[in-house]
């Protein structure tokens, strides 16, 4: 069966199912007029619930991570922004074809400091994801991340990533508005830029769509994201012409997953989801997330322009390097 671009089918997330019995069976209870024994019996639910989400969550296999990534109440920058800013104004339009809502700009203060806050939105409802073009950015809203970047390293902000897109779009207006283009330029001027760029993966990561503002000085994953240059589902369909039949070998042997990719080298935290996925607590995520970010964006704000730049440059130089063995 395939993916809705929502998220999970149910019958894709039967892992989940324990839990959304327990849920029904406490939300349930919760309808009655309390009584002790109820109350009892909801505590005890709870504990049961608090309990099963970190087994089930903790033993996770690739494909039910890419499902917990696709999840449609998975917290989306606009989620975040409340709980990590201040003073958030979002900025509109590339100046040059439109807005693309798929991607969001803006200034705001962390932690008493202007920052650049960009990243991909996705929808929680069908009208949502509709506007959104489901998190799939046109070339707009690249050229609109960058202009914002630009004026960032140009006032001497620190930039924000949040990357959770299936991939840049792939209509034929958004190609024959450049974004193979958008896309390429996107990732030479992020590589220059001469402020600390501070990457985090809160979902999917989907191939050049979340690669054209992730170049950063820093590279996070949430526990349960995955950041790959193309779908199982793709994949499958590359490889083994038959996507549903294998998504899930291709979901095991593209070695996406945050603790994949920390071992690989390729980004440099794994920040931990709260027990049961980052849907189930926005505000929690958000708290555990807001440590990882106050305290790297101090390490890179103590770097100067070039350092920034040349620490970027051989960060992404060192991925995939290969030394043949000696004869």
């Amino acid at each position: 069966m395939a993916r809705t671009p929502n998220g999970p089918q149910s019958e894709e997330s039967a892992f989940e199912e324990p839990i959304l019995e327990i849920e029904r069976r406490v939300e349930e209870l919760s309808g009655y007029p309390a009584t002790r024994q109820s109350q009892e019996e909801i505590a005890r639910l709870r504990a049961r619930l608090a309990a099963l989400r970190q087994e089930i969550y903790s033993n996770l296999t690739p494909w039910q991570k890419t499902l917990v990534a696709r999840h449609p109440r998975r917290p989306y920058t606009l989620d975040y922004v409340p709980f990590l800013f201040e003073e958030f104004v979002e900025l509109h339009g590339d100046r040059r074809f439109g807005d693309d809502p798929a991607i969001i700009t803006g200034w705001a203060t962390y932690k008493g400091a202007p920052v650049a806050v960009i990243g991909h939105q996705k929808g929680h409802n069908t009208k949502e994801n509709i506007l959104r073009n489901f998190g799939q950015p046109r070339p707009e809203g690249y050229r609109k991340a960058l202009r914002v970047m630009k004026l960032a390293e140009k006032f001497g902000r620190p930039i924000l990533c949040f990357v959770d897109t299936p991939g840049a779009f792939p209509g034929v207006d958004a190609e024959a508005r450049g974004q193979a283009e958008a896309i390429a330029v996107n990732l030479r001027e992020m590589a220059r830029l001469r402020v600390p760029v501070i990457v985090t993966v809160t979902g999917e990561g989907g191939s050049g769509g979340a690669l054209a503002i992730a170049v950063g000085n820093v590279v996070n994953m949430l526990e349960h994201s995955i950041y790959s240059v193309i779908s199982p589902e793709g994949c499958a369909a590359i490889l083994w012409k038959d996507q549903q039949k294998f998504k899930m070998d291709a979901a095991r042997n593209l070695h996406y997953t945050a603790q994949d990719l920390k071992a690989l080298g390729v980004i440099d935290d794994i920040i931990p989801e709260v027990p049961g996925g980052a849907h189930v607590d926005h505000q929690g995520s958000a708290r555990i997330l807001d440590e990882f970010l106050g305290r790297r964006l101090a390490e890179m704000s103590q770097l100067d322009g070039m350092s920034l730049v040349d620490q970027r440059h051989e960060k992404f130089r060192k991925m995939g390097a290969y030394l043949a063995p000696l004869d």
